[in-house]
């Protein structure tokens, strides 16, 4: 009789649980060193493309919109900060509240960077047929659903 562990590794999902996550450490490096030559980390650019086209927003909602934890967009938030690219401010209405824009600074880099690293992923993503990527994001978005139960 094999035993639990033997049974587990014989499991269908696994082939593709790796694959995954080989697809995401492939996608997340690739995107990781292009942002780096833009001289931002990937955090740093979630906040500024979260926050370009925007009068600014909360740090609430800004956590609830990128991909970045709670705990860690403060520390995000002031190195943009001493970058001079986002810059905070205390409603007088309502001094719990902090709402954080881009700087003019913060906008340029937007306007180059994000349409750059757009065009960069573009190339990747061009490999695929428009209907693979529509059955690619159907599979994902089930798939994370799985795993909100």
């Amino acid at each position: 009789m094999p035993s639990s562990a033997s049974a587990a590794t014989q499991e269908p999902f696994l082939p593709t649980m790796r694959e995954l996550a080989r697809a995401y450490q492939v996608f997340s490096a690739c995107s990781e060193t292009h942002l780096r030559q833009l001289d931002l980390t990937p955090a740093q650019f979630d906040v500024i493309a979260t926050l370009g086209n925007t009068a600014g927003m909360c740090m609430g909602e800004l956590g609830d919109k990128t991909l970045i934890t709670k705990g860690t967009l403060t520390g995000v938030i002031d190195r943009l900060i001493r970058k001079q690219l986002v810059e905070r401010e205390v409603p007088g209405d309502n001094r719990r509240s902090v709402i954080v824009r881009l700087t003019p600074a913060g906008e340029q880099v937007f306007e180059q960077a994000f349409p750059a690293h757009i065009a960069h992923l573009k190339q990747r993503f061009e490999q695929l047929e428009p209907s693979e990527l529509e059955l690619l994001r159907v599979l994902l978005v089930r798939l994370r659903q799985a795993f909100q139960a």
